[in-house]
């Protein structure tokens, strides 16, 4: 592993994660494990053998590690220590950072680079007195948003198993539209209270670059 052989903190940590990927792989798996083939499809860009080896430095550093799940699944999967989950906050602060530079890149966000998106864009003065449980359904996976208080809470859910107030079902692409273009939001997509969902997708105004 390359090194700054340099005593800062910045440094130290850069160490671990300053490689190209590294912490885009904790994005995609700050909710929850995933195979290598569901790192490989959040991660497009990145080579099998780059995504081999960032894992294995990630391993090392005791950031994530490997996971064989019971029968009848039985595959391997990749998840974060504690110490990995400790990055959250980093990478949502980076996530707000980088949300102000100009867009340059005309290709889809994984779902989960999505998901942090609607994190870091989250508008509590927006929100105000809206409570609700909104189920984002993507395709094969479905995510948990509750919003009370000006907070948001998301995590991964499985579909249908958490009470909700509201599923919302799109793909990916049609649901950045929706809360970041303004897009119309139809009632096919809807289930349940929709003007609940009416109001949820106003909550991530795009931040002033």
């Amino acid at each position: 592993m390359r090194t700054y052989d340099d005593p800062c903190g910045i440094a130290r940590a850069l160490d671990h994660v300053g490689e190209r990927w590294a912490l885009l792989i904790v994005r995609e798996l700050l909710l929850g494990p995933k195979r290598f083939t569901d790192l490989r499809a959040g991660l497009p860009g990145a080579s099998q053998n780059v995504l081999s080896q960032r894992l294995r430095e990630l391993e090392e550093s005791g950031i994530c590690r490997r996971r064989k799940l019971p029968p009848p699944a039985a595959s391997q999967v990749y998840e974060l220590t504690d110490r990995g989950y400790e990055l959250e906050p980093v990478v949502l602060a980076l996530a707000r950072w980088g949300s102000r530079a100009p867009l340059r890149s005309a290709k889809p966000l994984s779902v989960d680079a999505l998901m942090y998106a609607l994190k870091s864009t989250f508008d509590p003065e927006a929100a105000g007195d809206f409570a609700g449980r909104v189920e984002l359904r993507l395709g094969e996976q479905s995510f948990l948003a509750a919003v009370s208080g000006g907070r948001l809470t998301l995590r991964r859910a499985e579909p249908g198993a958490t009470p909700a107030d509201v599923v919302l079902r799109a793909d990916a692409d049609t649901l950045r539209a929706l809360v970041f273009t303004g897009a119309r939001l139809d009632s096919g997509m809807v289930e349940g209270d929709r003007q609940m969902a009416g109001r949820f997708v106003k909550l991530f105004p795009r931040p002033a670059i």
